[in-house]
């Protein structure tokens, strides 16, 4: 038996658990949106941060990394406990097929029966769901929202960047990121009508530069 897990999220870039190989690629059929709260990592109850889940959308891709576990039953049962206290979030696991990037026209599925962490869209449901919000609406929340892990604008520049590393840069995620910094650039004085205040220190912080020179400033 081996366990297979795609992950889109920081699953990408931060995995956590012990895994046999890594292998970049894309699941049809889904698009990425930050449309689920984070309330217990980079947000709280009161202040829920935004992260991302996915979206049934007919024709779409999402790229990501997927995660093979060998080694017998326990190996995985361990890496499942993890995957389902860290994504405890989502209410869903799917089964999807996994693709890898090739020149065929008809591509097929180099894995199949690969397990994904999804969440239903209905909030009466599923008390985590955000749902859809205009994009600077969607950027406050994010520019300012933080919990014990870190504050939620950290955690959409470390998915920016590793989208960028893995060389599948998302346009959603890149719009999405700059409209957040543009609300980190506003006036001292209209940032402290922003609610919550998340820190007094300067959102300014070291750029990052990825080996390809692009700076990811946070």
């Amino acid at each position: 038996m081996v366990l297979w897990v795609f992950g889109y999220g920081s699953l990408i870039w931060n995995p956590g658990f012990d895994f046999d190989e890594k292998i970049i690629g894309y699941i049809k059929d889904y698009k990425r949106v930050f449309d689920l709260a984070c309330i217990d990592h980079r947000g709280t109850p009161e202040h829920p941060a935004r992260t991302c889940t996915l979206e049934q959308s007919t024709g779409a891709i999402c790229w990501g990394a997927a995660y093979c576990v060998r080694g017998g039953p326990e190996k995985e049962k361990l890496a499942m406990e993890y995957l389902e206290r860290r994504e405890c979030e989502y209410d869903s696991k799917t089964l999807v097929e996994f693709y890898t990037e090739n020149d065929s026209s008809t591509p097929t599925p180099i894995v199949t029966g690969v397990i994904v962490f999804t969440s239903t869209p209905d909030k009466v449901s599923n008390k985590y769901y955000l749902g859809p919000a205009p994009l600077e609406e969607m950027a406050r929340q994010i520019a300012t929202a933080s919990g014990p892990c870190g504050n939620n604008r950290e955690y959409l520049f470390k998915l920016e960047k590793a989208m960028y590393d893995i060389e599948h840069e998302e346009e959603y995620v890149i719009e999405l990121a700059n409209e957040v910094r543009k609300q980190l650039d506003l006036p001292e004085e209209v940032k402290a009508l922003l609610k919550p205040v998340v820190s007094r220190v300067s959102v300014k912080s070291q750029a990052h530069v990825s080996t390809r020179q692009r700076v990811f400033a946070s």
